[in-house]
């Protein structure tokens, strides 16, 4: 490797992307390639640098193995940067194998964070615990070991385990400071802003007020019945029932949960839990078939007695009743909850992390664009959308992952 090669892959450690692209910018072989595409992606530049890695992939032959595994390595932390998460993961696992043959350790967990990252970006968070729990930072230099402590931060957050998504974060500042990177400084500092940003909002007859994430673990961990919008559960200290795929139930039972003490009337069950219509004899009956549905599945929670005027819930053991509900109350919050890290994304994206279907992102999209909450970039295939930074909420909570029932 010669010196300008050398001295451009420094400038790029230490975080000077435009040093490197000084020594390199006029060459077109495949060293330079890739470390062009590599510094492109450090500025911003994300679809220059996926072509510029692509041409470097195809310039390294197939007697320079580990070269191309790298190149394929970057085009997966390019695309991942770009939030095109249908880039295929086959080949990153190939580009993986490779490089741990060759006894490249570093860019071999490199890859296999890279994995783990795109796992925890769809939603697939069991799936990214368990590859992570196979991944030794050891090997990393602090830059890549700072982000590892991200992913494991951003982890403990899905699964609302403050303490050790506060630890990880201790631990991803050091290892940002050791990297001497003020841009992943930065990350980490945003990263833990979700810490102390709210996470979810208190609902009780009494009104209601904002929790972080702390907060919301400490009333997950007490002994109150609680109604969870954002998971669509309803757990106590037996264990959980998920409503989820029971959006009537769900919702006559947050209903119930939000007037605890006291009782909900007919027509206002009616009314939040089929949509509004008027009520009429044929709601109200289907309101009993609706209400008999919910108490059987809740037998071992609490009891659903009728009223003079409607219906009341009764806890079986816990001692009070509250609701958890989104920071914000919008009904496509949780395409702004992936929107909210700052990136533009794709409507394909989108719909492949939410599992939603990609007409049903682009109504909400629609209509988010017409309420001016986000913005679209680009034209054609091209298009991406994003929001303002600095939402002043945690995404954590509205992501599409149930918690568990234990």
């Amino acid at each position: 490797m010669d010196s300008l090669i050398t001295a451009a892959a420094r400038a790029l450690a230490a975080g000077d992307p435009l040093g490197a692209l000084n020594r390199i910018a006029l060459r077109d072989d495949a060293a330079a390639l890739a470390l062009r595409g590599i510094a492109m992606a450090r500025l911003g530049d994300l679809a220059r640098a996926k072509t510029l890695l692509r041409r470097a992939t195809r310039a390294f032959g197939p007697r320079e193995a580990v070269a191309h595994a790298r190149c394929v390595v970057a085009e997966a932390e390019v695309a991942l940067a770009a939030r095109d998460l249908a880039w295929p993961t086959k080949a990153l696992a190939a580009a993986q194998a490779t490089l741990d043959a060759h006894g490249d350790r570093v860019n071999a967990a490199h890859a296999q964070g890279l994995a783990v990252r795109h796992l925890l970006l769809i939603g697939r968070i069991d799936d990214a615990e368990r590859a992570l729990a196979t991944l030794d930072p050891a090997p990393l230099p602090p830059a890549l070991r700072a982000v590892h402590e991200m992913v494991v931060a951003g982890l403990a957050m899905r699964h609302i385990r403050t303490g050790e998504a506060r630890a990880a974060l201790q631990r991803a500042a050091e290892a940002a400071h050791l990297a001497g990177i003020p841009a992943l400084s930065a990350e980490v500092d945003a990263t833990a802003h979700a810490l102390v940003a709210p996470a979810a909002r208190l609902v009780t007859r009494g009104g209601e007020r904002m929790l972080r994430l702390d907060e919301v673990e400490a009333v997950l961990a007490s002994k109150a019945l609680v109604i969870d919008a954002n998971r669509h559960l309803v757990r106590d200290t037996r264990g959980a029932v998920a409503l989820a795929r029971r959006p009537v139930l769900f919702a006559l039972a947050r209903a119930l949960g939000e007037a605890w003490p006291g009782d909900v009337a007919r027509d206002v069950l009616v009314a939040r839990a089929f949509r509004g219509k008027r009520a009429d004899e044929s709601h109200r009956a289907r309101l009993r078939v609706e209400m008999g549905r919910l108490r059987a599945l809740l037998r071992a929670h609490a009891d659903i007695g009728a009223t003079r005027d409607g219906f009341a819930l009764a806890p079986s053991r816990a001692r009070e009743v509250v609701v958890l509900a989104r920071p914000v109350d919008d009904a496509h919050a949780a395409v702004l909850a992936l929107l909210a890290d700052g990136e533009s994304w794709s409507s394909s994206a989108l719909a492949l992390a939410l599992g939603q279907s990609q007409r049903t992102v682009q109504r909400s999209l629609d209509a988010l664009t017409a309420a001016g909450k986000v913005q679209p970039v680009g034209h054609g295939r091209a298009r991406r959308w994003m929001t303002p930074p600095g939402p002043g909420f945690t995404s954590t909570l509205l992501l599409p992952t149930p918690l568990p029932a234990d």
